[in-house]
């Protein structure tokens, strides 16, 4: 008898020695997705200055590129237990690869909003896809290394992608973006048919349409309103009803899910206490995370004045160490389990953190990369074993399955903790710019003419980008203060993770009978 109920059986001729393989040709793919929606960002002005178009239309080649994802990842364990994993692996690849090619042909805004459609329709099923093969291929004793290899895609790739994306810019052309994705994603896809070991499909019900309609809708308002809310305001009309949305729509997709047979998503992964605590943990620390990697290139450009290629520059270092310290931490997860590089590593990213609160105008650069090098550190710790222990309390035949739903997590944990850090972020800004202006008299702008000699209008238009940097950076300083104490609220959960690895054994374990 064969392995009932297991998702994509993995080939028997497909020797155990093979995932040190199957995880280096994995990371291609990953690498790449991931890559592609940090590098696209710095090209934005570029873009817009190209089209001859404005900043809001501009902006939807990021904000429909993620909204798609939210469209497309549910789908991806169902269609990887039809397809099997490694078929639709390497779709995903072909069909992000097409998708680049578009953008780097598109000759209006229009086309490249559409181009990033397709490299979404691929780039979504790549992430969910790679993490439920890593977890079948790899033997249960060497997890912990295969996911911290595998995490290089994770960390690593948003850190380099200002830094790659700011050269291909300034110094070659923005639609080398796309361009270098092209030979990759064929070599990948070439790579990935030659090495991969086969997943064969398994008997699957018929696909679950209702479910599709109600988790793509609910997550397409959900994501939406929080890309939007900023620019269209969070108590508009607009934001409302997609919020209102979302919760009807998702609700009616949870009753859906826990009362058919053949769901889209198995929501009954949420049964295992160790797999709620870490999706909850990966939730606190992505929102913790981006206190450092959206605001800190954010200060050094809008205050310091860097160009986004000295930015990228700095920022080098920290994804280096995060680089370092994922293949150490998975090591550690092999050896005693998730609770030690867990807990440490929330710590380090909380104090970390809080060193950012004494930021300002005249911080030496060396601290500003020592303290986001510690950060790293951190996140380097914390974020692949604490994945690895999320999918290793599963069944092998829920694998696919949670893998998506961690993936969706993921993702709106993101975008909730960029849209509320945003919004509280400004609203600081306007309060310590009210609160300087006040304090600035118009007795101190007329003794700093006389001193000056310089016209009226020019001192106060100094002194206003004045003010408005002291207000951004006394701002930042309190959003590192909260960032720093949500990063550690993971720290108590971490020691209800299991003590040791998770005793999940790989589908290579079995033999049919």
């Amino acid at each position: 008898m064969g392995l009932a109920g297991s998702p994509s059986v993995i080939s028997q001729a497909a020797p155990r020695k093979s995932w040190v393989v199957s995880t280096l040709v994995m990371v291609i793919g990953g690498f790449m997705a991931t890559l592609d929606q940090s590098i696209v960002n710095v090209a934005i002005p570029t873009m817009m200055n190209d089209f001859q178009t404005s900043m809001s239309h501009i902006q939807w080649v990021t904000t429909i590129y993620m909204l798609t994802l939210g469209v497309v990842v549910p789908t991806s364990g169902w269609l990887g237990d039809k397809l099997g994993f490694k078929r639709l692996y390497i779709y995903s690849l072909v069909v992000f690869t097409i998708g680049s090619a578009l953008c780097t042909l598109a000759w209006s805004e229009n086309v490249l909003i559409a181009a990033r459609v397709v490299q979404a329709l691929g780039g979504g099923m790549i992430m969910p896809t790679t993490m439920s093969m890593l977890y079948t291929v790899v033997p249960k004793d060497r997890i912990g290394q295969a996911a911290g290899v595998f995490g290089l895609t994770m960390l690593v790739a948003p850190a380099i992608g200002p830094t790659l994306g700011g050269y291909l810019v300034q110094y070659v052309n923005w639609r080398w973006i796309f361009t270098i994705n092209i030979p990759v994603g064929i070599v990948g896809s070439f790579v990935a048919t030659a090495l991969l070991p086969e997943f064969a499909p398994r008997a699957v019900g018929r696909f679950d349409a209702w479910g599709f309609v109600t988790s793509a809708g609910g997550l397409f308002c959900l994501l939406l309103a929080l890309s939007q809310g900023q620019d269209w305001g969070w108590t508009s009309l607009g934001i409302v009803l997609l919020l209102y949305c979302s919760a009807a729509l998702l609700g009616i997709f949870a009753y859906h899910e826990l009362t058919t047979p053949e769901p889209l998503l198995d929501l009954r992964v949420f049964k295992h206490p160790a797999f709620v605590i870490g999706n909850l943990m990966m939730v606190i620390i992505t929102i913790g995370m981006f206190g450092g990697l959206f605001y800190i290139p954010f200060f050094l450009q809008v205050v310091r004045g860097y160009g986004a290629m000295q930015v990228g520059m700095l920022m080098l270092p920290p994804a280096l160490a995060s680089g370092i310290m994922l293949p150490i931490s998975g090591r550690i997860y092999d050896k005693i389990g998730p609770r030690f590089p867990v807990s440490t590593g929330t710590v380090l990213l909380a104090v970390a953190t809080f060193l950012f609160t004494k930021i300002d105008i005249n911080t030496p650069l060396s601290s500003i990369v020592l303290w986001n090098t510690m950060r790293s550190v951190g996140m380097g710790l914390v974020m692949m074993p604490l994945q690895t222990s999320i999918m290793a309390v599963l069944p092998e035949r829920q694998i696919g399955r949670g893998s998506a739903i961690t993936n969706i997590v993921s993702r709106v944990a993101s975008s909730f903790g960029l849209a509320v850090l945003t919004l509280l972020l400004n609203r600081q800004i306007a309060v310590h710019s009210a609160y300087l202006t006040w304090n600035v008299s118009g007795q101190i702008v007329g003794n700093l003419v006389s001193q000056s000699l310089a016209d009226r209008s020019t001192v106060l238009t100094l002194l206003g980008s004045n003010i408005a940097r002291m207000a951004f950076v006394q701002a930042l300083n309190e959003m590192f203060y909260l960032t720093a104490a949500i990063s550690l609220i993971a720290f108590l959960p971490s020691f209800f993770l299991a003590k040791k690895k998770a005793a999940r054994v790989g589908l290579g374990d079995f033999a049919t009978d």
